[in-house]
């Protein structure tokens, strides 16, 4: 039997101000947490930790800074930072067919692991420690799986959700979608997506997830037939869902009942769909996303610029749905999930004139435990057996102070900035503000280099002047 003084833990993060989001100990005042491989092996006031583990071949010290479980960013767009500052101005539907849908056909595939690089790499370095990237741009085996690289290369774990359009639809007409984005037939979909889950099976650092684009614009059998394949490999799936009432009103139009109502009708929903917006649904579709225990991805920054609407975040947690948080569009949005909670603190407290909710711990669980309900794993929290992603926020700055509620501050005020160590699956992949895996500065230069060529082949220089009169 192993003596007490000869155990050793792999990393111990020691003297912090732990917010573990479990719900028996939420908060510890001078705690520590031990880490034995990816997971963690201990959480407890430092002494307590120090005793079962003494020693560790690894120590960082987070006295005066505050220790959180990794967030998880459920649905973006990393290639679309290619674009960023472009496209301010315009509504949703013609913000894709003038901008977006353009500059997605003239991509190619270094162009998109550049993108997604740099954008990956800002996700970490703002303390998230897990993506689900949906990928439309292109779509082919080798670009989804140099997407995927790129994104495991920052150290994030996560999922690639591979855009799927299938042949066309009337929705593909009245939403305006480009021919060359139908390139594929519904079974070349699906047999390409299955090579990359060959490739990216379920427990992979990065999976890939079927992705039908849009329920508008996807055939209601390929959209079934992705779930399934989502079903056979253990895998989730995504889509989005009802994020502008145009689109449900031309859903319905098309097919006779609303999105959410069909997914229900034909046993599409459960905890494997995540329905990125789900904006625009009535009572009966709220009951049914909660009875299935479906997904809901709430993303209130790009929501409230392209003005698509307000999720009802509140009666969707209240029904039983896991909603969790995403930062969408990465020409509009920043790669932070701070920004992304503290605009939904503002967003529901004012639509709804409720100063009381959400509180600030609701909005941790929906960044941390509830997102790590969205990508199946057993992350989200700083509990024994979780995997081992956590984040330092160093709390000794003019932001934090005074420190009366840390977790209130946090919310409210915290910025990527703050975020001085990531540590994900027990690997330190942030240090002191810097990435521990890649040359940051070779990141961004690429990437500059990408979306410069990018602008001029997709012909979107007018969308470039330096101030535009409205």
């Amino acid at each position: 039997m192993e003596d007490a003084a000869d155990r050793r833990a792999d990393l111990i993060i020691e003297g912090a101000y732990v917010v573990t989001l479990d719900p028996g100990r939420p908060v510890i005042v001078d705690g520590s947490v031990a880490v034995v491989g990816e997971a963690i092996a201990a959480v407890g006031p430092a002494s307590e930790v120090a005793a079962v583990y003494p020693r560790a071949a690894r120590r960082i010290d987070a006295s005066g800074c505050l220790l959180m479980p990794g967030m998880i960013d459920t649905h973006t767009h990393l290639f679309q930072v290619l674009g960023r500052g472009l496209g301010d101005g315009l509504e949703l539907m013609a913000w894709l067919r003038d901008f977006m849908f353009p500059m997605t056909l003239h991509m190619t595939s270094d162009d998109a692991a550049a993108a997604v690089r740099l954008s990956a790499l800002m996700a970490v370095l703002a303390g998230t420690t897990a993506v689900v990237d949906n990928h439309y741009a292109p779509t082919d085996t080798a670009t989804v799986l140099a997407v995927a690289e790129a994104v495991e290369s920052t150290g994030l774990r996560g999922a690639i959700a591979r855009g799927i359009f299938g042949s066309r639809v009337e929705g593909s007409d009245r939403m305006g979608v480009p021919d060359e984005l139908h390139a594929y037939t519904a079974a070349e979909e699906l047999e390409i997506t299955g090579e990359c889950i060959q490739e990216r099976p379920a427990g992979s650092r990065v999976e890939v997830w079927p992705m039908p684009e849009n329920v508008v614009y996807v055939d209601l059998d390929l959209i079934a037939a992705c779930a399934q394949l989502a079903a056979d490999h253990a895998l989730r799936w995504q889509a989005h869902c009802s994020e502008a009432q145009a689109e449900v009103v031309i859903f319905t139009d098309v097919h006779g009942e609303r999105p959410v109502e069909w997914l229900s009708r034909v046993g599409l929903l459960g905890p494997r769909a995540t329905l990125a917006h789900a904006i625009w649904l009535d009572d009966g579709e709220v009951a049914a996303m909660g009875g299935a225990g479906a997904c809901g991805l709430h993303l209130p920054v790009c929501n409230q610029v392209v003005s698509s609407g307000v999720m009802r975040l509140r009666e969707l947690v209240d029904a039983g749905a896991t909603v969790a948080l995403g930062t969408d569009g990465l020409a509009v949005s920043g790669q932070s999930m701070f920004e992304a909670m503290k605009s939904a603190y503002a967003l529901h407290r004012l639509s709804r004139m409720d100063p009381t909710w959400p509180p600030s711990e609701t909005l941790l669980e929906l960044v941390c435990t509830h997102g790590a309900r969205v990508l199946g794993k057993p992350a989200g929290a700083l509990t024994e057996g979780a995997l081992a992603d956590m984040v330092v926020v160093d709390t000794q700055t003019p932001r934090f102070v005074p420190g009366h509620r840390p977790v209130a501050t946090l919310t409210l005020l915290g910025h990527g900035s703050d975020v001085r160590d990531v540590i994900v699956g027990g690997e330190v992949v942030v240090r002191r503000g810097r990435s521990t895996l890649l040359d940051q500065d070779e990141v961004m230069a690429t990437a500059a280099e990408a979306a410069e060529r990018l602008a001029g082949a997709a012909g979107l220089e007018p969308l470039r002047a330096a101030w535009i009169d409205r």
